[in-house]
This record gives structure tokens, C-alpha cells and sequence, in this order.
């Protein structure tokens, strides 16, 4: 059994103390309107870009996670004023001049900060701050972008992992070229931190990049605070000059990756969940999960405002399709899989092997032991049709395995999983959001 990272837990965590969650089956189909949390993928940009703003900014419907939790407490300690009620935050930006010049900061697992900070923090002309993360995020390799970063003029001390010693003395700017294959956030890193270059920057990417979605939300964001970016629709190619971002008021996306497991619940119980604030025009990549639930059997309404997903008696299965835009939720389909008609083969997501765990191990080995057949490869995995039988499974202090095994004992019963406190990373109410909709969740 995984040991959970406690300090990686912050105090918008919930289940600290929990050792286990046991989820019951469903005794009747479920017919609810529910509303998501917030965007994580949205939060952590958001927050740090307003930041580095000129002027106040007022962000709503901000998730609150312990990613968040510890992007705010480090911008905090940087000397960034902020104001927190609910789900809205006030923040004081610093025109890209960080007032507090040398710091101890800890940034926990979140891999976004990981990624977003170093380049905003090597731009101001000043300061010397040391970054730790959690013993998970230290583990996993930022080199790439620290390059990335150095070719444009930064000081970053490392051993191309965490902690980092990073010295502000601005960015020179100019060309930098960085493969897409590893993260899409070592680009997104890049591009927030080159308004404050000295230098017009131009990004060019020799491959491709995993998950496209998640730079244009970079971009986007980036263009509402008031910042030009050029790319081409490849996003192969991106420009940005000199400028500095403006404060502005905005409201934040529900979180389409948490939105999937509601839609997975319909689809594996039968049920109808409509999630009333979100739609189709999302950037976020794992919204397009719909279109694969659609694919096994389910019927989907896209309104203005709304999805709404309704599930099937018989899961349609017996395809092969590459989960590379969607790689969160590679483990949400390898938990409905074995419910399915056929088996299921899962690719093009090795990346996920480098994040909280190794994604395609550790969803390999909980289905093993819950007696399905699984054949595991280098960049995926098949999942065969079975019968899963009742077992205590582990979370790998890993959000997404752990939301994703809960959906399992929706129809099996004697599903216990160890550390549901790990979905604190990105949705602490996981387990009360399934309670209200009358699911039997019970800890220990």
C-alpha cells in the first residue's frame, strides 16, 4: 500500500483522517441536476497570471483544492494580496515584480504550479527564491522546461527535478524550441512567463504536442488579461511580444475532468446526470469524454448551458481509440471497461506513467486484482469484459485512480479503496458529491 504525502494535504483537504472509503452499489438508478467545481486546469493558470497582472483582479468559481490551496499560499509568500470568500478570490497583481525577494516556497503536488511558476518567478529582475513540491512532484522530471527556460535568459538551479533554486534576472527573450511529446504544461510554463521577456519570444515545437486543449486555454487565458499571442492552428509556432497583464474580473469553468465521473456514473448505472454548468465550448479537453460515452451506448443532450448524459443497460465495448487528448480520463474508461460488451483498448497516453503515478501500472494492477484481464503495454493498456470481484484496492495517493476505482463499486459490491483523502488535489467534495446523489459511501 501507498503511503499518502500528508504534507501534500492543506487545509482545504477533507478525509485526512480517513484510512478507507467502501462504496456501495446503487440500489436505484439515479435522476439529478448536479453543478461541478471548478476548473483546476483554469484555477492555477488564473491565479498566477492575475498575479503577475498590473491592477487588482476578482476570479470566480475558483476550484478549491490543494493545488490551489498551495498555488495561493506560495503567491502568498511571494507578496501577492489576496482575499478568499467561497469560491471567488481577490488578488493584487505585481506587474511581474514579485514584492517579496527571497522566500523558502512549497508548492505541494500540484503540477501546474510545478510547471507555471519557475518562468514567472526568472522573470522579475530581481529576487532569489528556493521551491520544494511533494515527494511525488519532486520525483517527476522538469528539465525540459528548465532548458526551455534557460534559452531565454533564466537562472534556474536544479537537478532537473525539484526543489529549484531560481534567481530573477529577467528573460532576454528570443527563439526557444521545446518538444510537446512530455507535457503540454512545460509549453503553457513558457508561454506565461514570455510577456515579461525583454524580447519578442517565439515558441516552436518540432513534434507534437500531447494535449493541444490545454495551450489554447493557456493562450486564451493569457489573451483576456490583455497580452497578444500569435500561433498558427498547429500551435506548432507562437509568438509573444513585450507586454504586461492587465487585471481583469473573471469567472471560471466548472472542471470538465470531474464533470466525466458524474457522466461515467450514468453511463455504467443506467442513470441520467445532467451537469447544469457546463457545455460544449469548453477548451477543456476531457469534455469531448461525452462524445465516447455517446460511443458506448449512452445518449447525450449538449445544451447551451448543460450536458446531460442518460446510460444503457449494456455498455457497447469492442474498440480501440487513443485517449492522447483526453489522458486524465484513460482510467475513468478502464474502470467502465470491464462492464463492457468487448474489450477495450486504450493508447497513445505513456505520459501518463510520469504523473501522480504511473497511471497505466497502477489501473493494471487494481483490475488484477479485482480478477479482469488486462494486458498492459508501453503507451496503454486492453481491458477484457469480466466480472469484478470484491476487493480492498489502492489509490497510489493519486486523485484520478482513486475517483475512478470508486466507480467500480457502484456495481460490485466490497469495493474498498485506501486514501480517498487523495481527491483533495483536485475535487475534495468527490465523495460527498456522490453521497448527495444517494450513493452508500461509508469510511473508516
Amino acid at each position: 500500500m501507498h503511503t499518502p504525502d500528508a504534507r501534500a494535504r492543506s487545509d482545504w483537504s477533507s478525509l485526512n483522517d480517513v484510512q478507507t472509503v467502501t462504496i456501495s452499489p446503487l440500489e436505484k438508478s439515479i435522476h439529478r441536476d448536479i453543478r461541478i467545481p471548478g476548473s483546476k486546469s483554469f484555477t492555477n493558470r488564473a491565479l498566477i497570471i492575475a498575479a503577475m497582472a498590473e491592477g487588482p483582479s476578482i476570479l470566480s468559481g475558483i476550484l478549491r483544492s490543494d493545488d490551489s490551496y498551495w498555488c495561493i499560499d506560495t503567491l502568498n509568500k511571494l507578496g501577492i494580496e489576496t482575499k478568499v470568500d467561497g469560491d471567488t478570490i481577490e488578488i493584487n497583481g505585481c506587474a511581474g515584480d514579485w514584492p517579496i525577494k527571497q522566500a523558502n516556497l512549497y508548492i505541494g503536488a500540484a503540477g501546474t504550479t510545478a510547471r507555471f511558476l519557475p518562468g514567472t518567478l526568472a522573470a522579475a529582475n530581481s529576487g532569489e527564491w528556493f521551491v520544494e513540491a511533494s515527494e511525488r512532484m519532486s520525483q517527476r522530471p522538469v528539465e525540459l522546461l528548465l532548458e526551455g527556460l534557460r534559452t531565454l535568459g533564466a537562472s534556474i538551479e536544479s537537478e532537473g527535478y525539484y526543489p529549484l533554486k531560481i534567481k530573477g534576472q529577467g528573460l532576454k527573450g528570443g527563439p526557444v524550441t521545446i518538444s510537446g511529446k512530455q507535457s503540454s504544461q512545460f509549453i503553457s510554463g513558457l508561454l506565461m512567463a514570455s510577456p515579461y521577456a525583454e524580447n519578442e519570444v517565439t515558441v516552436t515545437i518540432p513534434d507534437y504536442i500531447v494535449q493541444h486543449a490545454y495551450v489554447k486555454i493557456t493562450i486564451d487565458l493569457m489573451k483576456r488579461f490583455g497580452v497578444k499571442v500569435e500561433a498558427n492552428d498547429e500551435l506548432t509556432t507562437m509568438v509573444i511580444p513585450p507586454s504586461v497583464y492587465k487585471g481583469q474580473k473573471l469567472d471560471l469553468e466548472a472542471d470538465a475532468s470531474t464533470a466525466s465521473y458524474f457522466f461515467a456514473l450514468a453511463a455504467l448505472t443506467n442513470s441520467r446526470i445532467k451537469v447544469t454548468n457546463l457545455n460544449m465550448k469548453t477548451n477543456q479537453p476531457d469534455i469531448f469524454m461525452v462524445d465516447l460515452y455517446e460511443k458506448m451506448g449512452c445518449t447525450v443532450t449538449r445544451g447551451d448551458s448543460f450536458i446531460e448524459v442518460i446510460g444503457t443497460d449494456q455498455l457497447l465495448g469492442g474498440f480501440d481509440i487513443s485517449m492522447k487528448e483526453m489522458s486524465d480520463q484513460t482510467l475513468t474508461i478502464a474502470a467502465l471497461a470491464p462492464f463492457a460488451s468487448g474489450p477495450i483498448t486504450l493508447r497513445d497516453v505513456e505520459h501518463i506513467r510520469h504523473h501522480e503515478s504511473d497511471r497505466i501500472s497502477a489501473i493494471c494492477t487494481e483490475l488484477t486484482k479485482l480478477g479482469i484481464k488486462v494486458e498492459e503495454f508501453a503507451d496503454g493498456l486492453t481491458i477484457y469484459p469480466g466480472t469484478p470481484k470484491p476487493a480492498v484496492l489502492d489509490s497510489y495517493d493519486d486523485h484520478r485512480v482513486a475517483m475512478s476505482l470508486a466507480l467500480v463499486g457502484l456495481k460490485v459490491p466490497g469495493i474498498t479503496i485506501h486514501d480517498p483523502g487523495c481527491v483533495s488535489k483536485t475535487c475534495p467534495t468527490y465523495f460527498d458529491l456522490l453521497k448527495d446523489l444517494g450513493v452508500s459511501v461509508q469510511y473508516k
